[in-house]
């Protein structure tokens, strides 16, 4: 029967480490409750002989916290590519690194990702010791359909970037997970509202695993409002969570199509249509702006 910790020496052969020369653990650090630590990612923290952190000063609270003593080397969106290299020299000499985020599950809307890339170019083991994740606490949580589900991350903080890749999800059939920052919630929600319809369902998730951890169910609409009230506080760290595009067919349903043909009739711009009828029919605008088009070359 294999060990439930493969690929790691025993902890009677290794005086309680859970760590091989040479290789790099990716260790998922709490997202708020210091608790959901797991036993194993401190043995993995305790025993290597340096650890690739996103903020040397932050990781040190966490560290201090749980008695480990390491050599922190920074590892962030600056300084990832030539960090992965330096990193991947001293593993090559046969040392053990860790890798963390601030919080979570590294290389996941967090640096890591270049270096797992450079690592497993180069043929050096990786090996995830999983933890919490904001999006997989999230989505569990949320009574959204979780199969499938599409995470995104963080949106473009730029309006019309924004504005374009939400267009693009408009259509897609599962729920869209979104990480989000307190400064940009409030225009990332309305604009969620705005491309992907405000009367599709959604949640909002605020401080997951922390003291003030708030769940809000509602449409895209009602989010918009709630933030605006003041009822959601635009302060902590957010995961929204849309509920999937309903499946459609190539042409839109009979009451949205009368519509669009009296507007097309009156003359409104596409665009105009578009966000129109997006808000007040289940069809998506990107998918209601290329029937208009469409109309308008046939005739």
């Amino acid at each position: 029967m294999s060990s439930p910790n493969a690929g790691s020496r025993p902890a009677s052969e290794t005086g309680g480490r859970w760590v091989e020369p040479g290789h790099l653990y990716v260790v998922a650090t709490p997202i708020g409750n210091l608790a959901d630590i797991s036993e194993r990612a401190v043995s993995v923290l305790k025993g290597v002989d340096f650890i690739a952190c996103e903020d040397t000063r932050h990781a040190r609270v966490l560290l201090d916290h749980l008695g480990v003593r390491k050599e922190l080397v920074a590892l962030h969106e600056h300084n990832e590519r030539g960090a992965s290299e330096a990193i991947r020299r001293r593993l090559g000499e046969g040392q053990a690194a860790a890798l963390i985020s601030d919080a979570g599950t590294p290389a996941i809307s967090d640096p890591g990702e270049v270096l797992v890339a450079v690592l497993a170019e180069a043929g050096v083991p990786v090996v995830p010791v999983p933890g919490a994740s904001a999006v997989i606490a999230a989505l569990s949580a949320a009574g959204l359909p979780a199969r499938p589900f599409w995470f995104e991350g963080f949106l473009p903080a730029q309006d019309k970037a924004r504005r374009d890749r939400l267009d693009r999800l408009a259509g897609v059939e599962a729920t869209l997970v979104f990480y989000e920052a307190p400064h940009r919630i409030v225009k990332s929600v309305a604009a969620a509202a705005d491309r992907l319809g405000g009367a599709r369902s959604a949640v909002l998730a605020r401080e997951v695993t922390k003291r003030f951890e708030q769940f809000a169910h509602g449409s895209l609409d009602d989010l918009v409002e709630r933030l605006a009230a003041g009822e959601i506080p635009a302060r902590g760290e957010f995961v929204l969570m849309v509920a999937p595009a309903e499946e459609r067919a190539d042409a839109p349903a009979a009451e949205a199509e009368a519509l669009i043909s009296a507007l097309i009739e009156e003359g409104v711009a596409p665009k105009t249509i578009a966000r129109v009828v997006s808000r007040t029919t289940s069809l998506a605008r990107n998918a209601v702006y290329a029937e208009v088009l469409a109309r308008r070359k046939e005739s």
